[in-house]
């Protein structure tokens, strides 16, 4: 009894306002999702809070991966697989700076416009002004700033810098998104002539669903384009529903309330495997859970002390006990999963003797004192710093644990701040390349997610040849030797690729990982 008042008192303060639960006639198409935050931007280019939840429903690549199936007929993407989408085909120059695509014809927005040339440059050039995501995903793509160009009404020229071996796979993703650039540019004004305030609350999309209405702090609900080019989505509507408790998303998930919870916690997903109306299932992380280490500050400056450090931590206990044995050790900072990724042993094993020796060698003979930073953007950081404190003593390594704000941790860890010693903080691509990977982690000068001030002249040159190296296994060996050098000068250390949990109704049915780590509504079905 008082578990069923617990439901009903969850139930009711979930979905008060009208609409949230669909109606009889609704419920056979009608998804419910129990989200953390209803979106605080529908702009790929302004990725917030909610923000790639949702925008992969609305915008879709110019590209896709394949799919292959396992032994038991469970689909999953093939990464060594680039299809058409958005485009039907594509041609390369001799010289492979021009990149030409021919759009597919008859794609259609809710509107009913129909895509052509002209939304592809609208979004791309949308991209360039902002400076933000898109931005980065032409330049790490080697697309010249505004080089996206129309050559009729169904082809479009990319005017690349040189011969991209990442272009193909970059525009698998939402951003830039190709948008419906009729309707964005009747909402458009002097000051603003994307139409980048009207997109932050509103969608203009291809892709299988469009938002249909937005109660900021409540929900979110998204509609079928029923003019959508693809397989016709079997739900009509989605319900996003804020939820912002983690265990009212639980309680909701066990009472069937809800198809889908979102952002459960290691803790939570194991009581959730032991209810049968609930399906857990974990897919392989393409994010290193990793404490790093600012190499421009003492004592970080000496490769000694970082190697130490990584010496210093026992990978497989905090793997057990941080994070349920759901993960393996890294050897870098590329998945063993994605097409270069650096598999082996473990480079650095637990040895506190080795570490207090290198300590010693770097002029630390009695050990050191350092602040370890942690937030709760990541539901590991915290668990992880306090183990860490456990663990390091035994190498003469005191830490200790210092909480500050997610807020303050992104932005202290930004490319141009940079000021944390001492840190923990997640990355990965989402784009399955190892080139790619090593651009936004390992590059000095572009890469957006090395955080710690990491700067070798040989890395960036080795990823600077990868981008334009063609040849597949000449790009990998270029890759292998850039994750070599870079373990050995030991910014990170390196925990695991943690598994990502995904906790869902066992009506629904497939389900299909993707490397941003968000489902897309027009694969699932009851």
């Amino acid at each position: 009894m008082a578990r069923q008042l617990l439901v009903g008192a969850v139930s009711a303060l979930a979905f008060a306002a009208a609409g949230a639960i669909a109606t009889p006639a609704q419920a056979q198409n009608t998804l419910i999702i129990a989200a953390v935050a209803t979106p605080e931007s529908l702009d790929g280019d302004i990725n917030l809070q909610s923000t790639q939840n949702t925008v992969v429903q609305v915008y879709e690549g110019i590209t896709r991966y394949g799919r292959k199936k396992d032994a038991s007929g469970k689909e999953s993407l093939d990464s060594s697989l680039i299809e058409g989408h958005l485009a039907e085909s594509w041609t390369v120059s001799p010289d492979g700076k021009v990149v030409t695509f021919k759009l597919r014809k008859g794609i259609k927005s809710p509107a009913g416009n129909e895509m052509t040339a002209n939304d592809w440059v609208w979004s791309w050039d949308k991209s360039f002004a902002q400076k933000r995501t898109g931005n980065f995903i032409a330049g790490v793509s080697n697309v010249l700033p505004n080089g996206v160009k129309r050559v009729d009404d169904y082809t479009v020229a990319f005017n690349l810098d040189g011969p991209s071996s990442i272009l193909l796979k970059a525009i698998t993703l939402y951003t830039p998104g190709i948008f419906d650039s009729k309707v964005a540019k009747a909402q458009a004004a002097g000051d603003d002539p994307f139409a980048t305030k009207w997109l932050l609350k509103n969608t203009a999309g291809f892709g299988p669903y469009h938002m249909s209405e937005l109660k900021p702090g409540e929900q979110a609900v998204f509609a079928a384009n029923p003019n959508y080019f693809g397989k016709k989505p079997y739900f009509d509507r989605v319900v996003y529903r804020m939820v912002p408790s983690g265990a009212n998303r639980l309680t909701l998930l066990k009472a069937s309330q809800v198809h889908m919870a979102e952002n459960m916690t290691a803790q939570q997903l194991f009581e959730l495997e032991k209810d049968r109306n609930v399906k857990v299932e974990y897919l392989p992380g393409r994010g290193v859970a990793a404490v790093r280490m600012n190499s421009a500050i003492k004592p970080f400056d000496d490769v000694r002390v970082r190697q130490a450090f990584n010496f210093a931590t026992d990978k497989k206990t905090l793997i057990s006990t941080v994070f349920g044995g759901k993960g393996e050790p890294a050897s870098s900072y590329v998945a063993t999963f994605i097409d270069g990724g650096l598999s082996g042993p473990e480079p650095y094993p637990y040895n506190p003797e080795r570490a207090k020796k290198l300590l010693a060698d770097a002029g630390y003979p009695n050990g050191v004192d350092v602040d370890l930073s942690f937030s709760d953007i990541y539901e590991w950081e915290e668990p992880t710093a306090i183990q860490m404190q456990n663990m390091l003593r035994a190498s003469n390594i005191r830490s200790m644990p210092k909480r500050i704000t997610g807020l303050d941790m992104r932005n202290r860890s930004a490319i141009n701040v940079q000021d944390l010693p001492f840190f923990t903080y997640e990355d990965g691509p989402i784009v399955l390349d190892a080139t790619y990977a090593a651009y936004l982690i390992a590059h000095s000068k572009g890469g957006v997610s090395n955080r710690t001030k990491f700067a070798n002249v040989e890395v960036d040159d080795l990823i600077n040849k990868a981008r334009t190296e063609l040849d597949r296994d000449k790009r990998n060996a270029l890759m292998k030797t850039a994750q070599e050098i870079w373990v050995r000068e030991a910014p990170w250390i390196l925990t695991t690729f943690r598994m990502v949990g995904e906790a869902y109704s066992p009506r629904l049915k497939g389900y299909v990982a993707y490397p941003d780590d968000h489902e897309r509504w027009i694969d699932l079905s009851f």
